[in-house]
């Protein structure tokens, strides 16, 4: 009996030891206590998010670059909440002269920011005072909005168009981007209430799921691109012009639209003094414009979803010079085909993109703002990791401003991935290995060893960059070396229906893939995301046994990552066996590789790929 129950305590104790519970913050224990979400990664019985119904009607008058805006809100509070103001994001602030900002801007950055020149509440007129207004401003309700209850919201405003072109400004004299040029109620969400955030200009985004019925007013001869679907074609163009966008919406082939030629002779609009181009995109996280009247504008289809025989359409709006664009519709369609198809395997979900000739490589819902390259093979790299992004964060509505991995680590994941089939598996490993890991796994660094899961909010410097991008991309892929392929798309595909249109967390997505799987997963994620660790896996042993050699490996570094070990035979053959993450499950620390029925190795050595050893003088063995 003694023995027994000797045997049962140890039992326990290892049970309990090998138990891995992820860190949670104490904002994101609410969320479960509040049962808002749920610890098998799918929402909560009591989810909830608010939302946004948005008019605006902007006008644009290039060269001037005075840009007016005229909206009304319908903003309702599904929160249990009763909100006695309201956050707005109010981001072309940070234009501002002594705006909070983490770097030097030249004077062609600078504004004076947005200006609220009325508003309103319920149709009452309300005081906006300017004083001191940021990126946020909270503004108290005159009636309290309680559960369940929407207020009426009306701003007009104005603001110059920023001369420097980045994410949002003046491309050229009489080319704009507008991006974030529109007053918002900011997120308020079931975890941390008012997302109040500064934006600082380095980090991105976290908006609510919104209707948006807008209207742009240019003058004669200006186009107009925009998130959402163009609702007065006939009224704005040509009947020859709008025809030939009609045309390209099912078209395999690149239809021009407008042509150099057809620009100078003004033959595009209607030869009205103005005209107003009118959009609608529902349950989207934002809206971004283009105007010029000097671009040229190509357009073709591409079936998104092969079930329903669904096309997405893909334009490009680019100046004569920008050769790279002549195949950037082409380029579009492919990275639509792929994605849609392959990782992450869900259609495309929205009726178009349009990619515009900018300075950003920067992504919106529906719109691309992309840099002219003069190497094709980049282009086309940019703007798949700009597509991408439709899913990461537009689709799955995350906070790019705190958790920056959970976006751009998909879409750095996906680029590689498409990146594979467009050059093959050594060249893109090469590209990958240089552009998003060698500079952190090849540098000692501390601020690149800090924990993917620190808000990025919280970093400067090289932090954010390595954190969102290549640590959190690489350990996507480890998960699908040691899931298999079948089961990681089952897995990404699950996680995305459950949160797509909502706001995921980390844990969500975490919680989704162990749910999902059926397996405990947090030994990975805590080391890979909430650790402070690298790769550095060590051959320290080698010795055989039977027509066996067990090969031992230490995990210096704490990543679990995946590793091919390379045998070499007296007679200078090699033969590779590549290792998942498994080998590290049982312990994350030390691992023994039984290799049978190979015979007369002299050396080993350790290959890991995209998954760069940060210290490679311990890769290899020899056998005397």
């Amino acid at each position: 009996m003694f023995r027994k129950s000797l045997f049962t305590l140890l039992l326990v104790f290892v049970t309990v030891v090998q138990a891995q519970e992820l860190y949670l913050p104490r904002d994101v224990k609410k969320a479960y206590e509040n049962q808002t979400r749920s610890k098998d990664g799918k929402p909560g019985p009591d989810y909830w998010q608010n939302e946004g119904v948005y008019t605006i009607d902007v006008t644009v008058n290039p060269p001037d670059r005075k840009v007016t805006g005229k909206e009304t809100i319908v903003y309702t509070n599904h929160s249990p909440d009763t909100l006695k103001s309201l956050n707005f994001k109010l981001f072309l602030n940070q234009h501002k002269p002594g705006a909070a900002r983490l770097g030097q801007v030249p004077e062609d950055y600078l504004t004076s920011g947005m200006h609220i020149d009325a508003y309103t509440e319920n149709g009452v007129a309300r005081e906006w005072t300017e004083k001191n207004d940021g990126t946020d401003k909270m503004i108290e309700l005159a009636t309290p909005l309680a559960p369940n209850a929407s207020v009426t919201l009306g701003i007009d405003w104005h603001f110059d168009v920023s001369v420097q072109s980045g994410r949002e400004g003046a491309i050229d004299e009489t080319t704009f981007f507008l991006a974030y040029f529109f007053p918002r109620v900011a997120v308020y969400d079931d975890y941390r209430g008012w997302d109040t955030t500064t934006f600082n200009g380095a980090q991105e985004f976290y908006n609510d799921f919104n209707d948006y019925t807008f209207s742009v007013t240019v003058p004669a001869n200006y186009i107009v691109w925009a998130t959402g679907d163009l609702q007065n074609p006939d009224e704005v163009l040509q009947p020859h012009y709008a025809g030939l966008l009609e045309q390209s919406m099912t078209s395999d082939e690149v239809v021009h639209i407008a042509t150099k030629e057809d620009l100078e002779g003004q033959k595009i609009t209607k030869q009205n003094p103005a005209n107003t181009w009118k959009w609608k995109a529902e349950n989207i996280t934002d809206i971004a414009i283009a105007v010029s009247d000097h671009y040229l504008w190509d357009a073709g289809s591409v079936v998104v979803d092969k079930t329903t025989g669904r096309r997405a359409s893909v334009q490009a709006a680019y100046d004569e010079p920008s050769e790279d664009f002549k195949e950037m519709v082409n380029y579009g369609k492919h990275a639509m085909d792929w994605f849609s198809n392959n990782y992450p395997g869900v259609p495309y979900p929205y009726s178009k993109s349009t990619i515009v000739r900018g300075f950003a490589d920067m992504e919106y819902p529906m719109m691309v703002n992309d840099s002219s390259f003069p190497e094709a093979e980049f282009a086309r790299f940019v703007v798949e990791h700009e597509i991408a992004h439709t899913y990461f964060p537009f689709y799955m509505g995350i906070n790019e401003t705190r958790f920056g991995f959970m976006d751009e680590g998909w879409a750095t994941t996906l680029e590689y991935l498409i990146g594979i089939h467009d050059l093959g598996k050594e060249k893109a490993t090469e590209n990958f290995k240089q552009f998003r890991v060698s500079k952190w796994a090849n540098n000692a660094n501390m601020e690149y060893d800090l924990p993917v899961i620190t808000p990025l909010n919280a970093l400067n410097g090289v932090a954010i960059r390595a954190n969102a991008y290549g640590k959190a991309a690489i350990g996507y892929l480890a998960m699908k070396e040691y899931l298999g392929d079948a089961e990681f798309g089952k897995a990404l595909k699950g996680y995305m229906a459950r949160w797509n249109g909502k706001h995921p967390m980390p844990w969500d997505f975490f919680y989704s893939f162990n749910d999902i799987t059926g397996k405990d997963l947090n030994w990975f994620w805590d080391r890979w995301y909430f650790g402070n660790n690298y790769i550095d896996i060590a051959v320290t042993d080698a010795s055989y046994k039977r027509n066996t050699l067990a090969v031992t490996l230490e995990n210096r570094g704490g990543m679990p990552a995946p590793v091919t070990i390379v045998l070499t035979d007296k007679d200078g053959k090699t033969q590779e066996f590549r290792q998942t993450p498994a080998i590290w499950e049982a312990n994350p620390d030390k691992a023994v590789v039984r290799l049978k029925n190979v015979k007369n190795i002299t050396g080993i050595s350790l290959e890991g790929g995209i998954f760069m050893d940060a210290d490679t003088s311990n890769d290899t063995f020899e056998i005397r």
